[in-house]
């Protein structure tokens, strides 16, 4: 009897709202998670064996790493607190002092505590960080991706790109200006000073055949050694330059259905070498083809939840993509699917009809494509240029419902439409502003911030956002570990950007990082505040361990 009384408290106690509400607001407060090894080795997770920490001042990272940790069965983790201050806590809500029950209803509240509200609290609290983690993660990813999709095009060159490996060799793709495949091969640098030099006699021959411009080399295995290759070639071909391209998803992208579509001809190993030249000359066109979470910009991005991951990447590479505008008459099926109001049919269908009937001479055209109603029309028109029609304003980024609003305002300014073309109208923002804002608004039509957008579209038709970015950095000379010293001044470009720094490659295999604490001379809650992914960047090295290959740089000794 006594015994199922004390368990009906049990119950009334782990289920109280009140109770769990205090307890929750408690473990925020006072609590602290904790993890210990549970395999006597030395794994990644090292750093989490005697591990304990206030979960108030816990890091999103600390928590997905300790999860990983656990769930593959390196950790234990588990959450404490005070157990007399929770009690005493749950105390004065379940038990009145000098009660004759006050002993047993105690003893059954504690019972309670311990057997079903603690586990039970531990567990939410578990789940609590997790999802706080797993959303700051999935917010970091998508900071990261923006700038890393919108780096600057290095456009109109002829590129060579270099896949880095030992096995097979380094596979060699050479691509025009536009992207289109030239040539391709394979060499051996590594496989001896005899095949090296083959391989540079080879590459020099290319270079020569194509007036190659700029090297692209993959950052993958065998990089440091392509690397140094290239700097002995390029030292007797004046004018040619290299750059390394982070080339994180290449190698998802050269096995994929998509590649297969795209280059029938050649083998898998050479699709990551076409790839890898593409990414300098347009890094979002060739960046779109892949599934953002192999792209390299995040951590853990395997353990957040899929579906929400997904729509925030997604979210992103569209707006990067209505950013920038799309050449309709060059854009691949992958790219054009990206745009707002198009979906993977309707981009494959403006692929297919611009195979079958040529390019496209104006954006109306759009409207006899299959399935592209008037609807997606109206959505993905002011994003898609074609340079080729004889209306100017479609080659800017001038929806076509605003055609008449931005006629009518050449006018009132004194322009013609072929002024656009000629690139006359730098002072058409002052004349505007001279005749009025509002007045010419009114007669145009349209409302103001609409006007201001014609407004930017017509002084730069069919600019690119990217190009007013700080260009890539080519190098002609490699760095190696051991030429670093403490107090070196170097420029870099960052490659990630993560809770406790920033990656920066400098030149040389090693990305070396930018802890937090080193990138401001004042106080900042994330890296984020202060550096993005593409920034060029001058950084001081603080210190060099070979053995670990860890290069630790300072972005707040040197002037920026």
């Amino acid at each position: 009897m006594l015994a199922g009384a004390s368990d009906i408290i049990a119950e009334i106690v782990s289920d109280s709202a009140d109770i769990r509400r205090l307890l929750r607001e408690l473990i925020l407060k006072k609590g602290t998670l904790r993890s210990t090894a549970a395999k006597d080795e030395d794994s990644t997770y090292s750093l989490y064996y005697k591990f304990s920490q206030p979960i108030s001042r816990l890091q999103g990272y600390q928590i997905l790493a300790i999860n990983r940790g656990e769930k593959e069965g390196y950790l234990k983790v588990t959450v404490e607190l005070d157990r007399d201050l929770a009690l005493g806590l749950m105390w004065n809500k379940v038990g009145k002092a000098g009660s004759k029950a006050a002993d047993f209803v105690r003893r059954a509240a504690e019972d309670g505590y311990d057997r079903l509200l603690f586990p039970s609290m531990e567990r939410e609290m578990r789940g609590r960080l997790t999802d706080a983690a797993s959303e700051g993660a999935i917010h970091n990813f998508a900071l990261n991706l923006k700038p890393l999709l919108m780096q600057p095009p290095v456009k109109g060159r002829v590129t060579m790109g270099l896949d880095p490996g030992y096995r097979n060799g380094c596979k060699v793709a050479v691509v025009d200006g536009t992207g289109k495949v030239l040539d391709t091969a394979v060499v051996y640098p590594t496989y001896g000073e005899r095949q090296k030099n083959e391989a540079i006699a080879a590459l020099t021959g290319l270079i020569q055949k194509h007036s190659v411009e700029h090297i692209a080399i993959g950052n993958g295995t065998a990089s440091r050694e392509t690397e140094q290759m290239t700097c002995e070639l390029i030292a007797k071909m004046p004018g040619v330059r290299y750059m390394i391209v982070n080339e994180a998803g290449a190698s998802v992208y050269s096995a994929s259905k998509l590649a297969a579509e795209e280059f029938p001809q050649y083998d898998v190993n050479l699709r990551s070498a076409i790839s890898i030249a593409r990414r300098m000359q347009d890094p979002l066109a060739e960046l779109v083809k892949i599934d953002p979470k192999a792209i390299g910009v995040g951590q853990y991005q395997h353990d957040m939840p899929q579906k929400r991951l997904d729509e925030s990447l997604a979210s992103v590479v569209e707006d990067c993509v209505n950013a920038v505008g799309i050449d309709l008459n060059t854009a691949s099926a992958s790219l054009l699917q990206r745009v707002s109001g198009l979906n993977a049919t309707t981009a494959k269908n403006i692929v297919a009809y611009r195979e079958e009937h040529g390019v496209f001479t104006s954006r109306k055209q759009l409207l006899k494509v299959p399935k592209l109603g008037p609807k997606a029309y109206e959505q993905c028109a002011g994003f898609l240029r074609v340079p080729e029609s004889k209306s100017v304003l479609d080659h800017t980024g001038v929806h076509p419902e605003s055609y008449k609003a931005a006629e009518k305002l050449l006018r009132l300014c004194g322009y013609q439409l072929g002024d656009v073309a000629n690139g006359k109208l730098s002072e058409l923002p002052a004349q505007l502003k001279a005749y009025g804002e509002k007045q010419a608004a009114e007669k145009c039509e349209a409302g103001i911030p609409t006007l201001r957008d014609i407004v930017n579209e017509l002084v730069k038709p069919g600019r690119d956002p990217r190009d007013e970015l700080p260009a890539p950095i080519l190098r002609t000379d490699v760095l190696d570990l051991k030429d670093l010293r403490p107090g070196m001044i170097l420029t870099g470009t960052v490659r990630n950007v993560i809770d406790f720094g920033a990656f920066v490659d400098i030149g040389i295999h090693q990305d070396g990082l930018v802890h937090i604490s080193e990138l401001a001379n004042k106080f900042i809650r994330h890296p984020s505040q202060v550096v993005s992914v593409g920034d060029i960047v001058k950084v001081m090295v603080l210190a060099v361990d070979p053995q670990k290959k860890r290069i630790s740089l300072s972005m707040k000794q040197v002037r920026q």
